[in-house]
């Protein structure tokens, strides 16, 4: 049984003149990003993985902090700075097969596309700082096809407005 967890960045800033991969996060997408880590029941992790963009980065060591992950544990991969999706599924499908939990840190549209693809509940679109968990019946990551979405969190489902 192999379980994928993609994470959005959160919100983040147009505001500064610098490269795509150096954007931050806005105050709300730093607040967005505690408020979903905080929802996060079940933390067994095998591995964390994120993009090198200043935005994912940021938001998958506000997770590691909440769900008292050494950020040792972290691995930094350029495949994952990928907006279509190809780089990150062929990331996933050459993972090592030990692993069972993995949580990967990255963008739209790949993440949408990844769940959609996979997944067995349609979502629109996967929001900034938004969780969906992915379950395959498979022993090795190579095999995933079609999968269950198990579980969805996004930042507006869990504020009080």
């Amino acid at each position: 049984m192999k379980k994928l967890t993609l994470i959005r960045h959160g919100k983040s800033s147009w505001n500064y003149d610098v490269s795509d991969r150096d954007r931050p996060l806005l105050e709300r997408g730093i607040n967005d990003a505690y408020l979903v880590a905080s929802a996060i029941k079940e933390p067994v992790i095998d591995a964390v993985f994120s993009s090198p963009a200043n935005r994912a980065l940021h938001t998958c060591n506000i997770f590691l902090r909440v769900l008292n992950i050494p950020s040792s544990d972290l691995r930094v991969y350029d495949e994952l700075y990928d907006f279509s999706g190809e780089h990150v599924i062929n990331f996933i499908k050459s993972l090592d097969n030990s692993l069972e939990h993995v949580v990967i840190f990255g963008h739209n549209h790949a993440l949408t596309h990844i769940v959609n693809l996979w997944g067995d509940k349609e979502i629109e679109n996967v929001p900034t700082a938004g969780l969906v968990q992915l379950n395959f019946n498979v022993l090795e990551w190579k095999a995933i096809t079609k999968g269950n979405t198990l579980n969805v969190i996004f930042p507006k489902n869990l504020k009080n407005d």
